[in-house]
């Protein structure tokens, strides 16, 4: 009987995961790591980054380093020898009705969230690229997107702004490297349960926003993005590139 089903196996690939000292991109990690990934992490918190590699143990290696700091996260990402995947996860929010964005909200914002990432996209696809065989074994780049980036909310114009940025930086991306067989594409989840936002998910009034907003009425998990990114990195999504993955209850839906 043909099998139609494909694998997610990420055997003998490296994985690139920024961000990966909490939340999304940690859970990411593990996950890929689950199914045969090597996994390099990229993350500020030393503390965190050791946790990590002393819960995985093996086919892990860390890097301490802030992905705003180019001239460091270049000659961190010169010394790997191999990368098969990229995770883009790195991002953050200030969240700020439009008539009060601060100026220093703004910059940070754009810097981690377009300019950084962008960055480290551009990084790790040159080093793709030197890998002769590129072509046939291929390549995936996943940024972590928002469902901001497809809708606005309130006090999130900036940060819908740069995600919406995202979802370019996608699309463009994979057309300018579908020749190389590098596949480019997001994923866009609702709020995710994470440490830093369960302290916004604490508060009633948000969390009754939050919940209201959503059909399934639930909050995403971590493990619901974690397993999409996953997923998008392997062979079984072969064909998939250029788009994104919402993630989000049905909230974009309405």
């Amino acid at each position: 009987m043909t099998k139609f089903l494909k694998d997610i196996n990420l055997k003998g690939k490296v994985a690139v995961v920024t961000g990966a000292t909490k939340g999304i991109g940690r859970s990411t990690a593990i996950a890929m790591h689950q199914v045969g990934a090597s996994i390099i992490a990229i993350g500020r918190n030393t503390n965190e980054l050791n946790s990590l590699k002393k819960k995985l143990k093996i086919r892990i290696q860390c890097i301490e380093c802030d992905i705003n700091d180019y001239e460091k996260i270049s000659k961190e990402i010169a010394k790997i020898k191999k990368i098969d995947i990229l995770v883009n996860n790195a991002g953050t929010n200030l969240p700020e009705p439009f008539l009060k964005v601060k100026k220093s909200s703004l910059e940070t914002l754009l810097n981690v969230n377009i300019k950084s990432a962008f960055n480290v996209a551009k990084l790790c696809t040159d080093k793709m690229l030197k890998l002769k065989n590129r072509k046939k074994i291929g390549g995936s780049i996943i940024h972590t997107s928002s469902m901001f980036g497809l809708v606005a909310g309130p006090n999130r114009t900036v940060y819908s702004m740069t995600k919406f940025g995202i979802e370019g930086l996608t699309k463009g991306m994979a057309v300018d490297l579908a020749k190389f067989n590098i596949r480019v594409n997001s994923v866009c989840p609702t709020f995710v349960a994470t440490p830093r936002a369960k302290k916004y998910l604490a508060n009633k009034e948000f969390n009754k926003y939050a919940l209201s907003n959503i059909p399934l009425g639930r909050i995403a998990t971590e493990s619901d993005v974690a397993t999409a990114i996953t997923f998008l990195s392997s062979n079984a999504a072969s064909m998939i590139t250029g788009t994104n993955i919402i993630i989000d209850g049905g909230w974009t839906a309405k």
